[in-house]
C-alpha cells in the first residue's frame, strides 16, 4: 500500500463513481479500478461494494476513508516542515551565550523571534567564549554570543555591541560619591576580576588597562559571573571594572562612577561557521541586533 493508492482509493470513495473519480485523477478508469482491486487483495479486506448501478463503502471502506484522509494531511506536514526545515525555517536553533546576554536583550530577542517563527525551537546553552568557538566546530552549537572575535580559523564573527568599562564601587568607598575617577585612584585597591582560565580576554584586557594607567592591580578575588563580582564588591569585598550596560541590571548596594578610559571597551561578538550560517541564525541575529541595548549596539 502506497499513497498514491490511498489518494486513488479517498477519489473513489468521495465520488462512490469510477467515472467521476478517474476523471478527478486525470487516470483511465480501467487503470483506476485495477488499482483499488490491487489495493483490496493487499489488505485482505473487501472495501467497496460495486454493481452496475452503485458504489458504496464497506465499514472496512468507511476506516480507510477515515485514516487516509488523516495520514495526507500529516504528509503535508511532513513535506512543509521538510521544505522549512532546508531553508532553515522550522528546527532547532542552539545558541551559546555568555551570561551577561541576559542582561542584554537575549530574553526579549528571543521572545520576538519564537512569535515570528514558531515552527523553530531555540535552545540556549551558557559557556565562555573559547567553549562556544569549540562547541561550532564540533556542530553542538549553531550561533555563539562571546566577549571577543578573534576566533580560530574557519569561524566568522560580526560585532555586534560595544560598551565602555566603569568602576564598580562599595558604598562605603571614598570615591563612591565621583562623577568621575582616574583608574591609577584604584591602585591600592583589591580587584575582583575573572579567573584568567575561564575568561582569558577579560582578564587580560583589564589587567591591560591597569598596567597603562601605570599600575599592576592587586587581585583580591576572582569569579567566573558579572553578577558574582558586582555582589562581592557591594559585600565591600574589592573594587571591579565591569562594562556599563550591567550598571542596569545590578544597581544595589554598589556605586558606578565613571573612568577615564572611554577609548577602552567591552565587545559583544555573535560566531558562527564561515559560510555555513543557516538562515534561522541570520534572522535570529537580526532580531537580536533591534533588541540590544540602544547607546552600544553596532548598527550594519
Amino acid at each position: 500500500m502506497d499513497f498514491k493508492q490511498l489518494r486513488y482509493f479517498i477519489a473513489v470513495a468521495e465520488e462512490l463513481h469510477f467515472g467521476r473519480a478517474a476523471a478527478r485523477l486525470f487516470i483511465s478508469q480501467p487503470a483506476l479500478s485495477f488499482d483499488i482491486k490491487k489495493l483490496e487483495e493487499q489488505l485482505g479486506v473487501q472495501l467497496l461494494i460495486r454493481n452496475n448501478k452503485s458504489v458504496k463503502l464497506t465499514s472496512a471502506g468507511e476506516t480507510l476513508l477515515s485514516e487516509s484522509r488523516t495520514l495526507l494531511v500529516q504528509l503535508e506536514q511532513v513535506k512543509r516542515l521538510t521544505l522549512r526545515s532546508s531553508q532553515g525555517l522550522s528546527g532547532r536553533l542552539r545558541i551559546g551565550f555568555v551570561n551577561s546576554m541576559l542582561h542584554r536583550g537575549l530574553p526579549e530577542a528571543i521572545a520576538c523571534f519564537q512569535q515570528e517563527n514558531p515552527g523553530i525551537e531555540v535552545v540556549l546553552v551558557e559557556m565562555n567564549t573559547a567553549e562556544q568557538a569549540h562547541a561550532l566546530q564540533r556542530g553542538q552549537i549553531d550561533l555563539g554570543l562571546v566577549h571577543w572575535g578573534r576566533i580560530s580559523p574557519g569561524i566568522a564573527s560580526e560585532l555586534l555591541m560595544t560598551d565602555p568599562f566603569i568602576a564598580c564601587l562599595p558604598e562605603s568607598h571614598p570615591l563612591a560619591g565621583s562623577c568621575r575617577l582616574t583608574l591609577s585612584e584604584l591602585n591600592n585597591d583589591g580587584f575582583i576580576m575573572f579567573p584568567r582560565a575561564s575568561s582569558p580576554h577579560y582578564h587580560d584586557l583589564i589587567v591591560a588597562l591597569c598596567v597603562s594607567s601605570g599600575f599592576s592591580p592587586i587581585i583580591r578575588h576572582e569569579a567566573r559571573l558579572w553578577q558574582t563580582i558586582i555582589t562581592m564588591v557591594g559585600l565591600g569585598m574589592g573594587v571591579a571594572l565591569v562594562p556599563q550596560t550591567l550598571a542596569d541590571a545590578w544597581p544595589a548596594d554598589v556605586r558606578y562612577v565613571e573612568i577615564e578610559r572611554p577609548d577602552v571597551r567591552s565587545e559583544t561578538h555573535a560566531i558562527y561557521m564561515d559560510g555555513a550560517a543557516s538562515q534561522a541564525a541570520k534572522d535570529f541575529l537580526g532580531t537580536l541586533r533591534q533588541c540590544l541595548p540602544g547607546e552600544s549596539k553596532v548598527t550594519d
